[in-house]
């Protein structure tokens, strides 16, 4: 992606993110929908592709990628041949990403429920979001669970910024630990101040050059996925 988008988003956003599970009314009974966003060039794509590899072929997935003019992230996924081309579908939002992901979800939500309807059943649903700033977080009629991707190039002093992204995501990844030495990031000041910020919510660190280095993250959704299942089965 080409877009910077480094503007103040001054909204009020009073969210209440204190939950650990979703609890919809059709809980279980369709798809995980799980929003994978953060800043640009934070590795949100490389994310998506490495979980799909890993849980492509013990569950059905399939993607919705964000971009503003382009399908470039869509068409990335598809060149890496992490699924089938029909599983993934490029919105073009024609404005800042983080108001189809968060203001008007029209967009996003019809893709995904033709997605889901065309592959049914589905177990994932990604939404990956185009490259925003911190204040970037998912309406939750979207989404069900949200991911938040930083990276150690941007230094060690961004999970100490704060913001929505970083605070309430369900989980925060912080991506190419392999650049640490590179940038003079310290990985344990990044891990206490994200603490800090965000309290016992979780967080994992990655290193997406090794073909195993979302194991965690994937690890994260299979527990996810198990409890919504789970909930289908004690529905009335």
């Amino acid at each position: 992606m080409l877009h910077d988008h480094s503007h103040d988003h001054s909204h009020d956003h009073s969210h209440d993110h204190s939950h650990d599970y979703p609890a919809p009314g059709d809980a279980g009974q369709r798809a995980l929908r799980i929003g994978v966003g953060g800043p640009v060039g934070s590795g949100k794509t490389a994310l998506v592709a490495a979980l799909c590899r890993l849980l492509a072929p013990e569950m059905s997935i399939v993607v919705v990628t964000n971009d503003i003019f382009t399908r470039e992230d869509a068409e990335a996924l598809r060149r890496m041949r992490v699924l089938d081309d029909d599983r993934i579908v490029p919105v073009e939002t024609g404005c800042c990403p983080h108001t189809a992901i968060r203001d008007d979800i029209s967009a996003n939500l019809d893709a995904i429920e033709q997605l889901e309807a065309f592959h049914e059943p589905v177990d994932v649903t990604f939404v990956e979001s185009g490259g925003d700033n911190l204040t970037a977080v998912f309406s939750r009629a979207l989404v069900d669970h949200q991911i938040f991707v930083l990276d150690v190039a941007g230094g060690d002093k961004v999970p100490r910024k704060g913001g929505p992204g970083v605070t309430t995501a369900d989980l925060l990844v912080i991506n190419k630990t392999d650049l640490a030495p590179l940038v003079g990031a310290d990985l344990e000041v990044m891990r206490r101040d994200a603490i800090a910020r965000r309290g016992t919510l979780p967080i994992e660190f990655t290193s997406l050059v090794d073909a195993g280095g979302a194991a965690a993250v994937a690890d994260w959704i299979r527990e996810r996925v198990a409890f919504w299942r789970g909930r289908a089965l004690t529905m009335p």
